[in-house]
């Protein structure tokens, strides 16, 4: 197969040069981890402190990975990527709370998502994370079976009220709703509550998508399980296929307390989780839609070969692929220049809210092998065609 992911001048078309020089010194300091974990203290200090810092995170870090502190403040990065190609995912990166009141502020920002998202071509999907509906305490409670009070019986009552208000309106918008994956302890009552939403409203096209996190070794089985069960019941999966975001996390709990990780015992076993994933939800394409998100180069041609290999249309509607904003222009862009549907998430939230989101963006670049030194690579490359 063509190898398309070399052609910087399309990957970075949108930046201008100082946009490139920002990028290339992000990740210069991305790249060294002593620093991110230095500058995530003085930062989350500073914001703490109520010291103006907001305006140069606004300016550097929060620019690069977000879209704005608003929907509407995200349009023009929205239209902008959209004239190459690539679709956007608004996604509100605020952190769960606890209170109720941010809860239902939550919901509020979603529903009001979802008219925005109607309105436009560039944006096909809305989303949201679990915890923005529920207490995470409370997700763990219930997925473990363990009793719950009358007043947590009430508040569990208040999630999937949340969870049933946001995907009817989505169902009745006719716009797809990605699920957001979390921890593995909480995450079997998410799953049981996007599974009752699928049956309702993934009936004539798939509008609600869970997500399968593919470093978790079990979770192949859930999906063939979750297959068998619409296939039964009538009803079609979407699944936004991810390799996950919690992986140390998930393997000091399980070490603290003594059970088996759930995590694959290598990146190698993860990487073939995802691709089997792949294999298998492109081989049942009759009742499952896909969102790919994958910066991993290999897993994107393995899912272009298949959609070869199948007779699949490039940009049909049931297959997209997805990429985080400000990471992997050179498989977003062009992936979209060859005609394959590709969508950013994009994220926004005030600055101060935002902060975990552009956390773990820096740590996770940090301690995956190979992913900013690819993108200062290609930063590098593009920088240097420029010049000649």
């Amino acid at each position: 197969m063509e190898k398309i992911f070399e052609n910087t001048a399309t990957a970075f078309s949108l930046k201008s040069d100082a946009e490139l020089e920002r990028a290339y010194f992000l990740f210069k300091m991305i790249a060294n981890e002593p620093l991110v974990k230095l500058g995530t203290l003085m930062t989350n200090f500073a914001l703490k402190a109520n010291l103006p810092v907001e305006g140069l995170i606004r300016a550097t870090v929060f620019d690069h990975f977000c879209g704005g502190v608003n929907e509407v403040d995200c349009l023009p990065v929205v239209d902008k990527m959209y004239q190459k190609g690539v679709a956007s995912v608004l996604d509100y990166s605020v952190e769960g709370k606890d209170e109720e009141d941010p809860l239902d502020h939550a919901v509020q920002v979603i529903l009001t998502i979802l008219d925005f998202v109607k309105e436009r071509e560039a944006i096909p999907f809305a989303v949201f994370k679990p915890t923005a509906f529920g207490r995470f305490a409370l997700y763990q409670k219930k997925g473990e079976g363990r009793h719950l009070t009358a007043d947590e019986q009430a508040e569990w009552g208040r999630v999937e009220n949340r969870f049933d208000k946001v995907c009817k309106k989505a169902h009745d918008l006719n716009v797809s709703l990605l699920i957001d994956g979390e921890e593995s302890w909480m995450q079997d009552a998410a799953d049981q509550l996007v599974t009752e939403m699928m049956r309702r409203y993934n009936t004539g096209k798939t509008i609600v998508f869970n997500t399968l996190q593919a470093y978790r070794w079990d979770r192949l089985d859930y999906l063939k399980k979750l297959h068998a069960t619409a296939v039964r019941e009538g009803f079609t999966v979407g699944i936004k296929v991810v390799r996950g975001a919690y992986m140390e996390k998930e393997n000091e709990r399980a070490e603290a307390m003594g059970y088996p990780s759930p995590i694959c015992a290598s990146k190698a076993a993860t990487d073939q989780n995802f691709d089997e994933a792949v294999r298998y939800m492109i081989a049942h394409l009759d009742t499952i839609s896909i969102f790919a998100g994958t910066h991993n180069e290999a897993s994107c041609y393995a899912l272009m070969a298949l959609l070869t290999e199948k007779g699949i249309a490039k940009n049909d509607a049931r297959v997209w692929f997805g990429q985080l904003y400000g990471m992997s222009d050179h498989i977003s862009f062009n992936l979209a220049a060859h005609g394959y549907n590709v969508a950013k998430y994009l994220p926004f939230g005030p600055v101060k809210d935002v902060m975990p989101y552009l956390t773990r963006r820096a740590e996770e670049n940090t301690s995956v092998a190979g992913q900013t030194s690819r993108e200062l690579s290609l930063i590098k490359k593009e920088r240097k065609r420029r010049k000649m």
